[in-house]
C-alpha cells in the first residue's frame, strides 16, 4: 500500500477519534488545561511508527524530511522531540498539533480495559484533581454505558492499515525516527508525491 493511501486511513482514523473525543468530551465536561502539556513531558511515551505517518509524510511533502530527521537522530532527550516547553513548570504545546500521533489524541480522553474487562478512564492528575468531581461523574456514567474511546480499539484498527507499522511499539522519539525513514525509503526511488493534493 502506497505512503498516501496509508496516511489518508491513519488521518480518517484520526477524523474518527476527534469526533467521537468531542462527544465525550461535551458529555463528560472535562477538558485539558489549556497550555498545560504536563503528559507530554513524561520520557516514558510510547507509540507506534504508523500514527506518525502523517507528520512525517507532511514534513517529507514540505522538504524537511532529512533535515528533521538529522536533528532527531542527534537528539538525545527521551521527551517528545515534537513538544515545545514554554517554560520549567511543565506548561508548553505540541509545535506540530495537527499532526499529533494516537496516544497523543487518545490520552485524557480515552479508556483502557482493566483486568476484569472494566473500563477504567486514562486521564492524568490534573484532571482527576483539578476536575475531580466532572471525572468522578464520567467514571461512573462509563460504567452505566457512556460511550468513551477505548485505546485497545483503535491500536486495533491502526494496526490494520499497516499491520508491521502500526504493532511496533517503540519510545516516541524512535517511533517519529522511523516514521520519517520509512517516508524517505519509500520515496528513495519513487517519484515525488502530488504536494498539491491534500490527504485528508
Amino acid at each position: 500500500m502506497s505512503i498516501e493511501r496509508r496516511v489518508q486511513l491513519v488521518e480518517s482514523l484520526f477524523h474518527q477519534l476527534e469526533e467521537e473525543g468531542a462527544q465525550f468530551e461535551k458529555a463528560s465536561g472535562m477538558s485539558c488545561v489549556s497550555g498545560c502539556g504536563k503528559c507530554c513531558t513524561n520520557p516514558n511515551i510510547e507509540a507506534s511508527p504508523l500514527e506518525f505517518l502523517p507528520w512525517a509524510f507532511h514534513l517529507f511533502k514540505n522538504g524537511d524530511a532529512k533535515k528533521t530527521l538529522d536533528v532527531l537522530n542527534k537528539t538525545e532527550t527521551s521527551t517528545c522531540f515534537i513538544y515545545t516547553s514554554l517554560s520549567l513548570s511543565g506548561h508548553g504545546r505540541c509545535s506540530n498539533y495537527k499532526y499529533r500521533g494516537l496516544i497523543c489524541r487518545l490520552f485524557g480522553f480515552a479508556a483502557n480495559t482493566d483486568k476484569y474487562g472494566n473500563l477504567r478512564l486514562a486521564t492524568c492528575k490534573i484532571i482527576k484533581e483539578g476536575q475531580a468531581e466532572d471525572y468522578k461523574s464520567a467514571a461512573e456514567a462509563i460504567t452505566k454505558g457512556l460511550y468513551v474511546p477505548v485505546f485497545t480499539e483503535y491500536y486495533m484498527q491502526l494496526n490494520q492499515i499497516d499491520f508491521h507499522l502500526g504493532n511496533i511499539l517503540l519510545p516516541i522519539n524512535k517511533a517519529l525516527k522511523m516514521a520519517l525513514e520509512e517516508v524517505l525509503q519509500y520515496y528513495a526511488y519513487r517519484p515525488f508525491p502530488d504536494v498539491k493534493k491534500e490527504c485528508i
